[in-house]
């Protein structure tokens, strides 16, 4: 499965890194974060690199919606209510900036990515309420929001919420033009780092500063963000002969839809999950029966996923990694506003590695975070790692390799002992690990990805045991 923009895009491939290096900024991970960061501190004379485990781009930047807005879903009133109106002030006012950001840069750099200020939409189909509620905290904030009652789309809404001077692009063509100055290594994945040094397979990089914009951490310690934020996945496809919009639209109801356009082709999506929990699958196949009934007569060009960090304050952690580690910083826990945030990161972790005082940076501090205002949704997450647990320590399989159709997998007993199978068209068959290597959960499997997914803290792997997604960070094949 590779994403739309993967698929209308070229990139040019980097070196790995063949040598130990030295440099004031070591920024961990090439997606928009990690190269808005390293853009910003090249600007300012701050010598940067990027060390990407795969290439650049190709984590959560090539399968987001690619939209940069202010409008984060229904979130203003509950801002407001639980860090305050001047905070909730300071993140709208962040992610709003952010966009005439991008504008500039692309301007002055004339840079071909698809840029088009567009509205962006929050709408319902079931609730009204919440709408009115919701633009009018956004409009207390400074943000150009109003409530409307009708809507360009081909079915009936009780209202929405308008945002004005909103954007959309093409990630991919942004980021590599924006990347063709800077030095990165592709292909050259940390595996260990400590206060002094930082180390990818067999090179050592010494850095004053340590940016992880790896999207999850990889260290539990310090900082523990496997404790701050759960994973959540969810589905898209690009259609054909599907409606041509007047702007982007997200739908505030359970069941509601995300849809954008680019060119011709309209971009579909839902299905929201925890990572791990689809285990029935056939997150695509609705995605599918929506389309179809909603746009006669539209085709399926292209389809895959997006994996997000969802903070428990709803706020991402943007700052200094820990307070034992005055040189790290982290960009986390961006829910599903990647565009935007990875704007106000680089702005953030920049200006703090080049001391400037930057107003927001509090809002979005990572030291914030307390424990205790945060049991709730500690709780379900503690629920939910106790629940992964329990399954790879207490409970065996009833099924053998034997039971497993072909293109399916799944949890079986192999003499005596859990193994991941997967048995492709061909009845080959691939083993691999049940417990993450993370913490020890047990892996679900993912019949929509052909992946191996962890209800935990969200780490994934490929049908043959590849590591994809952190906080792991090592395969889990079987000999």
């Amino acid at each position: 499965m590779e994403s739309l923009w993967r698929k209308t895009s070229q990139h040019t491939n980097r070196e790995s890194l063949e040598k130990d290096i030295s440099a004031d900024t070591l920024i961990i991970g090439g997606g928009l974060a990690g190269i808005l960061t390293a853009f910003f501190l090249k600007e300012r004379g701050i010598h940067a690199i990027v060390l990407e485990a795969n290439e650049i781009g190709s984590g959560q930047t090539e399968n987001t919606t690619a939209k940069i807005t202010s409008q984060h879903n229904h979130i203003y009133e509950k801002l407001i209510s639980s860090i305050g109106k001047e905070a909730a002030k300071k993140y709208a006012k962040a992610n709003q900036e952010a966009i005439f950001e991008f504008s500039r840069i692309i301007n002055e750099r004339c840079i071909d990515c698809d840029f088009e200020m567009r509205p962006a939409f929050i709408y319902s189909t079931q609730k009204l309420e919440p709408l009115e509620r919701e633009a009018e905290a956004a409009a207390s904030l400074g943000l150009p929001a109003t409530l409307i009652k009708q809507t360009a789309l081909p079915f009936d809404v009780l209202g929405a919420v308008r945002f004005d001077e909103q954007a959309q692009f093409h990630p991919l063509k942004f980021l590599y033009a924006l990347a063709q100055d800077l030095e990165i290594y592709e292909h050259t994945k940390v595996d260990k780092i400590d206060k002094e040094s930082i180390y990818a397979g067999r090179f050592k990089i010494n850095a004053k500063h340590v940016v992880f914009a790896c999207h999850y951490p990889f260290l539990n310690a310090p900082g523990y963000y496997f404790l701050r934020m759960h994973q959540e996945r969810s589905y898209l496809i690009a259609l054909e002969n599907a409606a041509k919009l007047d702007g982007m639209y997200i739908g505030l109801d359970e069941e509601g839809y995300t849809m954008r356009n680019y060119n011709d082709l309209l971009i579909f999506g839902g299905g929201n999950h925890r990572t791990g929990e689809n285990s029935a699958g056939g997150k695509y196949d609705e995605l599918r029966l929506a389309a179809f009934s909603l746009f006669p007569g539209c085709r399926e060009v292209a389809r895959w996923s997006a994996q997000d960090c969802m903070p428990h304050d709803n706020v991402p952690y943007i700052g200094q990694f820990s307070t034992d580690t005055p040189g790290w910083y982290v960009a986390t826990g961006f829910k599903k506003w990647g565009m935007s945030t990875s704007m106000v990161c680089a702005r953030l972790i920049s200006d703090a590695i080049c001391g400037i005082e930057n107003p927001y940076a509090e809002v979005f501090s990572p030291a914030r975070y307390k424990p205790i205002a945060s049991v709730p949704e500690l709780l379900k997450d503690a629920a939910q790692a106790v629940k992964g647990l329990l399954r790879e320590n207490l409970t065996l399989p009833s099924k053998t390799i034997e039971d497993l159709p072909r293109g399916h997998g799944g949890i079986v007993e192999v003499d005596g002992e859990k193994v991941g199978v997967y048995k492709d068209e061909d009845s080959k068959v691939y083993l691999v690990d049940t417990r993450c290597p993370h913490l020890g959960c047990q892996l679900s499997w993912n019949p929509d990805e052909k992946s191996w997914d962890c209800p935990c803290h969200g780490s994934r792997f490929d049908y043959t045991g590849k590591h994809i997604d952190n906080p792991a960070q090592s395969n889990i094949m079987l000999e």
